[in-house]
């Protein structure tokens, strides 16, 4: 895949010199909280989540999540489209270094990535799971267009989450 360019930003994709920031991003009270704890531990588990969720996910799709940057190089977050077995349409992930939230940068990397999807692979539809209690998310997602179809469960014992769709 390209590299996406915005105003402000770079969505490029991963690499493992990435693995400080991805370790540092992953790790985050948010993170852990809205999207859950994939035990990076270390630099050697962010380079092995690099690996097999970030460039495989390119490898086999053609698209993924993708590290956003500001112009000067600083990597601020990730985001892109996800294809999951469970959902019928490709889906938006976001999430950000704390410092740089509010600042629109979501926003801007996310309508990039959502123009990506409906203009190069086409799709008429996008979708997105968010949990009822991601308010930030929430207020992008529908700042973005996205409206509540759904509701869905991962497991058996998951919570709960929103199931959205443009």
């Amino acid at each position: 895949m390209k590299q996406l360019q915005t105003e402000r930003l770079y969505l490029k994709s991963a690499n493992l010199k990435d693995a400080q920031f991805i370790y540092e991003l992953l790790n985050t009270d948010s993170w852990l909280k809205f999207i859950g704890d994939k035990n990076i531990a270390d630099l050697d588990h962010a380079k092995k989540y690099i690996r097999n969720s970030l460039i495989d996910g390119f490898t086999k799709n053609g698209f993924g999540l993708m590290v956003v940057a500001l112009k000067d190089g600083t990597p601020i977050g990730l985001c892109g489209l996800l294809k999951r077995d469970y959902l019928d349409a490709i889906d938006l992930g976001f999430a950000l270094l704390p410092k740089y939230e509010g600042y629109g940068y979501a926003f801007e990397a996310a309508s990039a990535t959502m123009q990506f999807g409906r203009i190069e692979l086409k799709q008429n539809r996008i979708l997105a799971i968010c949990m009822k209690t991601n308010e930030k998310s929430l207020a992008l997602l529908g700042k973005l267009g996205f409206r509540k179809i759904d509701t869905i469960k991962l497991s058996e014992d998951a919570e709960e989450l929103l199931l959205l769709s443009t």
